[in-house]
């Protein structure tokens, strides 16, 4: 199997090429594009996951429902379905881009990077939830307020905590916008 690769950024969100996912992120992780999705439930709670505990990045965080990186030439929605796919064993119906500039950068207690561009999606779910251990170790629903509450949680990660400063003003998930597409960096298309 070919190595996974990321999309490496510009400043302003142009792709300037690729590299392997693996050796890329370190102490000087460089700028590239990544994806969060929060996947929704028919009553309107959060799919929460805990990061596998052999993550090479972040290991046991809790935080948003899957995370990941587009492949090269790979659309967002496509990116996002394989990876809840991947990660959560299960498929997602609609599909809402929420926040398509978000941005940060978070240092783990190893010393580790990321630094990402990471617009933020909202899916529902459609069909069972099966964990693939080597990415999730738990997960869990959660209605709207428990997820506002684990904001404070020591073991949530940086990015979800930065997520959520910008989500809560919107409301729950049944609320938040559709995002233009066209906010989206440079490098990634809907």
């Amino acid at each position: 199997m070919d190595e996974e690769r990321i999309v490496l950024l510009s400043a302003d969100g142009r792709a300037i090429g690729t590299a392997p996912k693996a050796s890329s992120h370190h102490d000087a992780t460089p700028l590239h594009l990544a994806f969060s999705c929060y996947v929704t439930d028919t009553a309107g709670r959060v799919l929460t996951t805990q990061r596998a505990h052999d993550k090479a990045t972040f290991p046991s965080v809790w935080t948003n429902s899957c995370c990941g990186h587009p492949a090269p030439g790979e659309n967002l929605r496509e990116a996002v379905r394989r990876r809840v796919r991947t990660e959560l064993g299960m498929e997602i119906g609609a599909m809402t881009l929420v926040l398509p500039e978000f941005r940060y950068r978070a240092t783990a207690a190893d010393g580790v990077v990321e630094n990402e561009l990471c617009p933020v999606v909202h899916a529902t779910a459609s069909g069972d939830l099966r964990l693939h251990p080597d990415e999730v170790a738990d997960a869990e629903w959660r209605d709207w307020d428990s997820c506002v509450q684990l904001v404070e949680d020591p073991l949530a990660s940086p990015w979800f905590r930065s997520q959520m400063e910008q989500l809560l003003p919107l409301g729950p998930p049944s609320q938040w916008p559709a995002a233009p597409a066209s906010l989206l960096p440079a490098a990634i298309t809907w």
